[in-house]
């Protein structure tokens, strides 16, 4: 019987498993009311009384390492369980490399950084927008171009839901709650209805600023953005301002840096002309002033807004703009010496 025992010891070593079924069959093999452990203490019965106290003990131990053994496979089964249970299988496989921001977060924190240190706080609104934040409040007149369902995504309609052509519709929204002096950019995602193309998207990103103040000149919008531009692009950068149009400024001017590729001699990327328009500014015109609760007699304002991504083309010279939204792992490897 004590061989038999041994045999039994022996045979733990190999015992395996993997699920929770799997293991309540171990354990009803070896310690149930008719497994191997019950059948040996019926044996026992029959031991000579000389060999009771050696064989009795051997049954203990056997009992003790099943047991032992039963409480192991326990554990292990559980542990795989809860790994199972946690398995991602559509996560990036290991090693996961340590990733880096995208160019356009990149160029938008350093414009945000440039335009805070010269007084500006940052405005957030929504992108699903109404009719009078996005065109009405700011000077667009009812048959306006861009109130066509060919420039502007509509949600519905009666009343007007669209998504924002613009982050000027945040400049209303703050107009409208706030009693000047105010000074704030307004990033964010804009979308229109253009075709997508390596140089047009469906959705860009834009960072639009307002101030309005008393005694506000265009002398004073001039003095920022050429800041701006030095701070952005170097330290050499020319601006031009040329006169241009829009509703909800007037004087209203496109502005145009010294491209920073040829330094202003001529090239390709600027047509040969040493010119690059990068954003457009004016002063508020009086009536998006009065149709946002502020007295235009009192106060004044210039306002300007710029594309995120034509400022990220510019400073790493990205010819695609369908790029940024791509999200090609070789495209975005480029920028970890930028982060």
């Amino acid at each position: 019987m004590l061989e038999k025992i041994q045999e039994v010891l022996n045979s733990l070593s190999d015992l395996k498993a993997s699920n929770a079924q799997e293991l309540e069959a171990i354990r009803i093999k070896y310690l149930s009311k008719k497994g191997i452990i019950n059948d040996l203490m019926s044996e026992f019965r029959n031991v000579a009384a000389d060999q009771k106290r050696e064989v009795g003990m051997k049954i203990n131990e056997l009992k003790t390492a099943v047991q032992d053994k039963i409480n192991g496979l326990k554990q292990s089964v559980s542990t795989q369980e809860a790994d199972q249970s946690d398995l991602d299988l559509t996560r990036t496989p290991y090693p996961i490399r340590l990733g880096t921001r995208h160019p356009i977060s990149l160029v938008r924190n350093e414009i945000i950084d440039i335009f805070s240190r010269l007084g500006f706080s940052i405005a957030d609104g929504p992108e699903v927008e109404d009719d009078w934040h996005v065109f009405s409040s700011l000077n667009f007149a009812p048959d306006h171009p861009a109130r066509d369902m060919q420039d502007t995504f509509f949600v519905e309609q009666q009343p007007d839901i669209v998504l924002r052509t613009h982050t000027s519709s945040v400049q209303s929204r703050v107009m409208e709650t706030t009693e000047p002096p105010i000074r704030v950019i307004c990033p964010g995602r804009v979308y229109r209805n253009e075709a997508i193309s390596a140089r047009a998207h469906c959705f860009f990103h834009q960072i639009e600023g307002l101030y309005i103040d008393k005694d506000v000149s265009f002398t004073d919008l001039k003095q920022v953005l050429l800041t701006f531009a030095r701070e952005m692009f170097g330290a050499d950068t020319k601006i031009r301002l040329r006169p241009s149009y829009f509703p909800f400024t007037e004087p209203s001017a496109e502005m145009d840096i010294s491209c920073n590729i040829c330094g202003g001699t001529g090239c390709g990327f600027c047509k040969h002309t040493g010119w690059v328009e990068i954003l457009g500014c004016g002063m508020v015109d009086p009536n998006v002033l009065e149709a946002n609760g502020i007295d235009s007699n009192v106060y004044k304002g210039y306002a300007f807004g710029l594309g995120v991504e034509r400022i990220t083309n510019l400073k790493y010279q990205v010819s695609d703009l369908r790029l940024f939204s791509e999200n090609d792992v070789r495209f975005l490897d480029e920028f970890t010496a930028a982060h």
